[in-house]
């Protein structure tokens, strides 16, 4: 004899009614255990609430009509709001034989999802409840996965911050300050500083694109560089070699505009490499401005580009930005960029400011630029010779 197979049903449907008149409960009730439904009942409006926190319901067929309130609806209205603060979701079908466009129409203002005029149609009831129920089921599970994908991009946003250095490294004499504000949940900016002896390295990219994929590749972009920046390796063999990662794992149209620099404090000397990235801005102390470019290539697109490198001295009083796109072409109302004219004009302005102070001055004129809404990521590093 064969193992018999037990089926799981999915429980009935279960339909709340709530009506001051007997004989319509009953009425309802008939029609709907005929359809396999399970109801239960309430003749008041605090019996209605009652049943509503201690029970899950399907869906409530609500009549608007009490006997303190027995023609405007006004008793019913206000119990729709007092429901929809106890759950937005459950749908609520009214029913009264009072009914105009206008008690409709505040009705559905208030979260009523359907309305059913006295005396009922049997066939209209049936498929108004039908309706609602697969609404209230596909409600929920709009709100399950949009839960589940809140939680995966909370947990997104927490390891793409764990790429960037939380505490900054400090050398005497120098002062840094940095941070990212990313345009979506997660984005492709990346800066690091670390440092290596008397020397301090530093770097800021720009992954072509926004979202995860722009973040997807700014890890890679991360677990190559970091090493080569705890040992303050030459910029012209770091964008080499991180240039080769970058072509191995990128796809046609991906990118990555990346600046590196390495900072001697015993020479005074910064030597850097400029992978097509925005130049930073160097603000001498005296207020003359210089931009830094090397003119190389961007990295993913051609793996045997020869990487070139240069040096500057970096003296007390000197200032050097690093940023992407997102902070210089931030735009306002007006469709105006912030600008890298301005950005340069505000860095000599506020030259005497420290790293910190510098930072926090650029970072608000952006804001008050565009009114808050940044619409790229946007990056900026601030190094600062005491």
């Amino acid at each position: 004899m064969s193992a018999a197979v037990s089926v799981a049903r999915a429980p009935m449907p279960n339909v709340l009614i709530a009506d001051d008149q007997h004989t319509v409960l009953e009425a309802l009730r008939l029609l709907l255990k005929s359809e396999g439904y399970r109801t239960e009942m309430a003749t008041s409006p605090n019996g209605l609430m009652a049943a509503l926190q201690s029970g899950d319901y399907d869906v409530v067929l609500l009549d608007l009509n009490y006997t303190l309130d027995t023609t405007s609806g006004r008793e019913g209205l206000d119990l729709l709001s007092r429901i929809q603060a106890l759950d937005d979701s459950l749908p609520l079908v009214v029913m009264t034989a009072w009914g105009s466009m206008d008690v409709a129409i505040e009705a559905m203002r208030r979260g009523a999802s359907d309305f059913i005029q006295k005396p009922w149609d049997n066939r209209q009831v049936l498929e108004t409840i039908q309706r609602q129920i697969a609404r209230r089921r596909k409600l929920r599970e709009l709100r399950t996965q949009a839960a589940e994908q809140n939680e995966q991009l909370d947990e997104l946003r927490e390891l793409h911050q764990h790429l960037f250095p939380r505490e900054l490294p400090q050398l005497p004499g120098i002062d840094i300050a940095a941070g990212t504000k990313a345009a979506r949940h997660v984005g492709g900016d990346f800066f690091d500083v670390q440092r290596c002896g008397d020397r301090l390295a530093a770097c800021i990219a720009d992954v072509a694109g926004k979202g995860l994929p722009a973040a997807l590749l700014m890890a890679n972009l991360q677990a190559t560089v970091k090493p080569l920046m705890m040992e303050a390796a030459d910029p012209a063999a770091t964008c080499a070699r991180v240039n080769g990662s970058i072509c191995d794992v990128t796809v046609v149209g991906k990118f990555v505009s990346f600046f590196y620099c390495v900072l001697d404090s015993t020479s005074g000397m910064v030597h850097y490499g400029n992978a097509g990235h925005n130049p930073p801005i160097l603000v001498r102390a005296d207020g003359t401005v210089e931009r830094i470019s090397t003119g190389d290539a961007v990295l993913g697109h051609f793996p045997n580009w020869h990487y070139t490198q240069s040096s500057l001295r970096f003296a007390a009083g000197d200032r050097l930005v690093m940023f992407t796109d997102g902070v210089s072409e931030c735009c306002n109302a007006a469709g105006e960029d912030f600008g890298e004219e301005r950005l340069a004009k505000l860095v000599a302005q506020h030259r005497h400011c420290n790293a910190k102070q510098l930072h926090a001055e650029i970072m608000q004129a952006v804001a008050d630029h565009s009114g808050g809404a940044f619409q790229d990521d946007a990056t900026l590093v601030i190094v600062a010779a005491r």
